[in-house]
């Protein structure tokens, strides 16, 4: 399997646990020389979402330490689109939240299996299709252009703008 790590903003304040950004950027060379062309997760994304299967999202690529669920994962004119959750019952979760929070964790990666590439002048490669296994949160990013983005900080402004409300309602019902 490969790897592809990429570098989140830093210090997030996250919303019960959600998380979203680009896992990949498309036309970008990375620190291994490779550019990830579009429509390169197409293919994966098609035969997963027809079997109901999810892209796994891991802790260091530890496939014994899945730490959330990726909600969406899809391609936009970006590059790979993923949002997701940590879940918080689980204590990784919990440690890679407050990582996060701190700006303490460096990064996103993205584990697959290359199915179609050519080699580019000068060394690395164009990535045409690849297998997506899974995303984790990482230490080291490979590709510092894709990040996490600050929506999660929004997020956690309407998930505290909802707990208000519910608590309103709650001392409402009371009367």
């Amino acid at each position: 399997m490969e790897y592809k790590f990429l570098q989140p903003a830093r210090g997030l304040t996250l919303a019960e646990g959600q998380i979203s950004g680009h896992a990949s950027v498309f036309g970008l060379r990375d620190k291994g020389g490779d550019i990830v062309s579009p429509g390169a997760y197409a293919a994966s994304l098609s035969r997963m979402a027809a079997r109901g299967d999810r892209v796994a999202m891991l802790w260091q690529h530890d496939p014994t330490q899945p730490i959330g669920i990726w909600e969406e994962v899809r391609e936009d004119a970006r590059g790979l689109f993923v949002r997701g959750r940590l879940l918080e019952d689980v204590a990784r979760a919990r440690e890679a939240r407050a990582l996060l929070e701190a700006g303490a964790l460096d990064g996103l990666s993205i584990g697959y299996r290359t199915v179609r590439a050519e080699a580019l002048p000068g060394g690395g490669r164009k990535l045409i299709e690849l297998d997506l296994w899974e995303v984790s949160l990482v230490t080291f990013p490979m590709q510092a252009e894709a990040r996490l983005s600050a929506k999660a900080d929004a997020l956690a402004e309407l998930a505290a703008l909802r707990a208000r409300l519910q608590a309103a309602r709650a001392s409402v019902a009371r009367l």
